[in-house]
């Protein structure tokens, strides 16, 4: 057995590692995290988690950590509700037992409590065995495609094979099923306890016990895998790799036209700074009718004097009045306010849990008061929350969308930053999977991502999905503001890094336009006083790969995506890890690449492009920028 020493990092948590025969594991956040045989990852993370109302996870603090030669005992306490629990695993030759106990001090209702087990992206297409409760066996996989709907139910345990391991899981404690948590970019597959079928919240009393257990082993196979083993490209791999002999080899090729790269419209309350920012920067503005803060938004967002990309929140659609007049009047006047000014599109979506999406009802809306004003816009539709609710709800798109567009959040599930750097693989999986979705959906028009946030800009899963304002000004802000959005590594210099992969791992042909974070603010590229934070820096480089030149238009150009960049091409290609990326602008003679590293060590990488190879040493969790000529 060897213990390894925490290493504490502003960006990258607190780790302890963990090592007992074949065994291996990380103690992170209070999870037990990338639990491997012979360096092999077979678990992504074992956990302890309590969700309550509108599914808010209830964090943890980690009291104590001890290990022996062969077991592991992370000690938890919440104080919101008050909660202690355990999370222990034990090793015995081939076979890993974790358990997970938990005991309220006083009576809890709960969506969930227990025990949940992730599972690596790279199992993607991998046959699965599914052992039921009564004993029964039926077929199942780790689906290729992200899947809508659980992939698999009514599970007592698991059976796969690995790497040449033949994996054996079971479960304990009640009956569990599995959902793909890369439809919101989660690098993982999760099996997770009491099926959604059965009522929620439901009761835990005082002091009541709530044990959990599963025993997972592995037989085949002893070969030690290589430190920093290859994976399938775009498939992820773990926050903590560390190994390898470089360099690692990125292949970019040229594809389409460069995406689009914009910001979302700042939603911080006023008053609005003074900010020497490129007025070509198109702006995604949300403008939620449901709120009394959306014409000041409106308002804010045109004095910008940016292109406006908006997005309309209505009311859903009453089914008994297919007129619905009090969505047509919001949004006719919603649309009479663009008359005139720098729109680049407009789409709409249906407000309220469980959908977010642009049905044909809402659509039928915005397009009839775009007609009633005289506007000729591209119109747009899909998901304001995650691609979870277009994946689940593409059957009530219409079928005359101009393009596709959803939002993404890496920290829904999770808050710890190997969750942010994980993503960025399951970011890629998305957008293909997106151009594949508007070539069904929308006659291959072009697919539009953003706002890409940290948190989500608002609670896709709870009864009431946005908070009301007190006046109808911008004094206290609007969307996000309102809500708990805000994250302290907006201001992290790894942030840019990040947001160069995460634009790289986006930049698949097909994709349109890309916006992330806010213009300004606490969620923004400069905050509430107009000064940068670091990745602004990273965003004026991508925007950089892009000709100058303004893509707006004013109303009633049909035109109004962006004009093909001259001879400028998008470079894009594959991670070799996740973690290593690279995206990139040809210009006749002229090469610019952009290189990140989320890496928590630095790491040397090749990259081959059609005017020639760069060798470059990128420093961990950080960027590069090279020309070539």
């Amino acid at each position: 057995m060897t213990q390894g020493p925490a290493t504490p990092s502003q960006w990258f948590p607190p780790t302890r590692s963990f090592t007992s025969g074949r065994w291996s594991l990380l103690v992170r956040d209070g999870e037990l995290a990338e639990i491997a045989v012979d360096g092999q990852v077979l678990l992504r993370g074992v956990r302890a988690i309590v969700r309550v109302a509108d599914w808010v996870t209830v964090p943890w603090s980690v009291t104590s950590v001890d290990m022996t030669d062969a077991s592991v005992t992370v000690r938890l306490e919440a104080t919101e509700p008050q909660i202690t629990g355990t999370l222990r695993a034990e090793i015995d030759g081939d076979r890993l037992t974790a358990t997970v106990e938990l005991e309220p001090a006083e009576e809890l209702w709960t969506n969930r409590a227990g025990l949940v087990v992730l599972h690596p992206p790279v199992l993607a297409g991998t046959p699965l065995v599914v052992r039921h409760p009564d004993g029964g066996r039926s077929p199942a996989e780790f689906p290729e495609a992200p899947a809508p709907h659980q992939p698999a139910r009514d599970i007592a345990g698991l059976t796969w094979d690995q790497g040449g391991l033949r994996v054996e899981l079971g479960l304990e404690g009640d009956v569990f099923e599995m959902e793909d948590q890369r439809n919101w970019t989660d690098a993982s597959f999760k099996t997770y306890n009491r099926p959604l079928s059965l009522p929620f919240p439901y009761r835990i009393g005082a002091c009541e016990r709530i044990r959990h257990g599963l025993v997972v082993s592995a037989s085949g196979a002893t070969a030690q895998l290589p430190s920093g083993a290859a994976v399938a490209p775009g498939r992820g791999v773990s926050s903590q790799g560390t190994g390898g002999h470089g360099p690692h080899v990125i292949d970019l090729v040229a594809a389409d036209p460069l995406p689009q790269i914009g910001l979302g419209a700042a939603t911080a309350p006023d008053p609005a700074p003074e900010i020497g920012m490129d007025r070509g920067v198109p702006l995604l503005v949300e403008l939620d009718l449901r709120t009394a803060t959306w014409q000041a938004a409106l308002e804010r967002a045109v004095a910008s004097g940016h292109p406006l990309d908006v997005r309309l929140v209505l009311e859903p659609a009453d089914p008994a009045d297919s007129a619905d007049p009090a969505n047509r009047e919001k949004v006719r006047s919603a649309v009479a306010g663009l008359v005139g000014q720098r729109v680049l599109r407009v789409g709409a979506y249906a407000g309220g849990s469980p959908r977010h999406v642009s049905d044909a009802a809402t659509i039928a809306v915005l397009r009839e008061a775009l007609d009633a004003a005289g506007l000729d816009l591209p119109v747009v539709g899909g998901a304001r929350s995650h691609f979870t609710e277009l994946n689940r709800g593409q059957h009530l798109l219409p079928a005359d969308l101009d393009g596709l567009a959803v939002a993404m959040s890496p920290l829904f599930h999770d808050l710890g930053t190997p969750q942010l750097v994980e993503s960025v693989a399951m970011q890629r999986i998305l957008a293909r999977r997106m151009v594949a979705l508007a070539e069904e959906k929308a006659r291959g028009a072009g697919v539009h991502i953003g706002p890409v946030t940290l948190r989500p800009p608002f609670n896709a899963v709870a009864e009431r999905d946005y908070a009301s304002p007190t006046r109808p000004d911008l004094a206290e802000g609007y969307g996000p503001a309102l809500a708990d959005a805000t994250d302290p590594r907006q201001q992290a210099p790894e942030l840019a890094a990040w947001t160069i992969a995460s634009a790289a791992a986006l930049a698949v042909p097909g994709v349109t336009s890309i916006s992330y974070f806010e213009q300004w603010g606490p969620r923004g590229v400069v905050d509430s006083d107009g000064a940068p934070y670091p990745v602004a820096g990273a965003l004026e480089a991508l925007r950089g790969l892009v000709a100058p030149g303004d893509p707006a238009v004013t109303h009633g150009n049909r035109s109004a995506d962006a004009a093909p960049s001259g001879a400028v091409q998008l470079l894009s290609g594959d991670s070799p890890d996740g973690l290593l990326w690279a995206v990139g602008s040809a210009d006749g003679p002229q090469t610019t690449l952009l290189l990140a590293n989320l890496h928590p060590v630095s790491r040397e990488v090749r990259v081959n492009t059609p005017a020639g190879t760069v060798t470059e040493c990128v420093e961990a969790a950080s960027w590069v920028s090279r020309t070539m000529v």
